[in-house]
């Protein structure tokens, strides 16, 4: 049976007309476009339609840790704060500690988002029950040591099968967590999978300047030297962070193809030194990409908040105030300056059906230039209607089951003892 919406009273690129939807595909746009009997119908009353954003970089079910070891260094962060709580987690109360994600996320404007997290089966089926997109990676630590890596490798396969049955809406996705926590031989194994299979594989990548330094020292090589020479590096890899990456590395993360995913707050916050070279990795060439890191990084899943960081660092990095303008900071943040992160930014017939609707008299967005003020001046509060894959999911502002949703992740975060 055919699955038809129409967004009346819609205004794209300026002109107010329609978008139709056909089975979660855009099927046309334009002030002709009406909808047809049977069709869904949403009146957007006048409200610009939008590309949804796309969250690159993600540990959506960390909304249980948030707030948790605040304004400590990032590996004091981690092995004192993080990875003990973690310890803890059981896949229920990763599905809720996803779904209270999904609601911040969806409401501020994310459509798809990339997350590398413990039961990786429980993110996938809470994002489809929540209705975004995601691809999906259950991280893999070997802390180094290769014969514990391969005794995980049956489970790795497994958890891949039990993320796919989540349906159309999510991705199984490969997820090293970093060189310093998973051995070579490890490394290698998934690259073997991942070019097997055809699967995306998500990383950390040279976060820190300490990260770059002790690859150097045990391995010989940059932590990007370390993922080619482990067969890890190609048009599937997605890249976070990439901080202390240099020429060198760019160059060769270009010639691989693959896309990095910058996460300016969280580096910020985590205070790892530099900021990522974003005209560097363009001039190469490299798809980038936009994330949040996880809620107990950042401390936000807000990703047009996010959009203004980006923007304002790489003016201060280059010292002009003329890089990275509103409307490149608006492609990366949607996803078009990255297909390989699922998104093209791109409202056309064909197009998946993710979009988002942001009225008109939003304070934050007049007068002036619609993308300026969605970068500089706005932040994820302005979105009103989201759909995805042709679905309403969010509509006046509000998520279905919020309040249960909230009531659930709450309780397991009080479980884990980190309230």
């Amino acid at each position: 049976m055919t699955r038809a919406l129409t967004v009346t009273g819609a205004r794209l690129d300026g002109v107010v007309g329609a978008v139709r939807t056909v089975d979660g595909r855009i099927a046309a746009t334009g002030p002709q476009v009406g909808p047809e009997p049977g069709d869904e119908v949403l009146d957007a009353g006048g409200g610009h339609v939008l590309p949804g954003l796309v969250n690159g970089h993600t540990h959506a079910a960390m909304t249980l840790f948030r707030g948790c070891g605040d304004d400590l260094p990032l590996m004091r962060w981690l092995q004192e704060v993080i990875w003990p709580a973690e310890r803890r987690l059981t896949a229920d109360d990763v599905y809720w500690g996803t779904r209270l994600a999904a609601i911040e996320m969806l409401r501020t404007g994310t459509v798809r988002f990339w997350d590398m997290y413990w039961h990786g089966e429980a993110v996938a089926r809470a994002a489809r029950d929540a209705g975004i997109r995601a691809a999906v990676s259950s991280v893999v630590i070997d802390g180094g040591d290769a014969a514990a890596g391969r005794s995980q490798r049956a489970a790795i396969l497994a958890d891949l099968d039990r993320i796919a049955e989540a349906g159309a809406l999510v991705t199984p996705t490969l997820g090293p967590h970093a060189v310093y926590t998973v051995s070579p031989e490890t490394l290698t194994w998934l690259g073997e999978v991942a070019a097997d299979r055809d699967l995306p594989v998500h990383i950390h990548l040279a976060e820190t300047e300490d990260e770059v330094a002790d690859c150097r020292a045990v391995h010989g090589v940059t932590p990007t030297g370390l993922l080619d020479r482990c067969g890890l590096l190609s048009p599937r890899t997605v890249l976070a962070h990439c901080v202390w990456c240099d020429a060198a590395d760019l160059e060769l993360i270009a010639a691989r193809g693959a896309t990095i995913v910058t996460n300016p707050v969280s580096n910020l916050k985590l205070a790892v030194g530099d900021v990522f070279a974003y005209d560097a990795a363009r001039a190469h060439g490299i798809p980038v990409g936009l994330g949040t890191d996880g809620a107990a990084s950042n401390n936000s899943l807000d990703l047009l908040a996010d959009a203004k960081f980006l923007s304002l660092l790489q003016k201060h990095r280059a010292n002009d105030p003329a890089a990275m303008p509103a409307t490149e900071t608006w492609a990366v943040a949607t996803g078009a300056r990255a297909p390989g992160l699922g998104q093209s930014g791109a409202l056309v017939p064909g197009a998946p059906a993710d979009f988002v609707v942001v009225p008109s008299d939003r304070p934050e967005l007049g007068p002036g230039a619609l993308v300026h003020n969605l970068v500089y001046a706005a932040s994820g509060s302005v979105v009103d209607t989201v759909v995805v894959d042709g679905r309403v999911v969010v509509r006046g502002g509000a998520v279905a089951d919020e309040a249960e949703i909230r009531a659930e992740a709450y309780a397991a975060a009080a479980r884990l003892g980190v309230t």
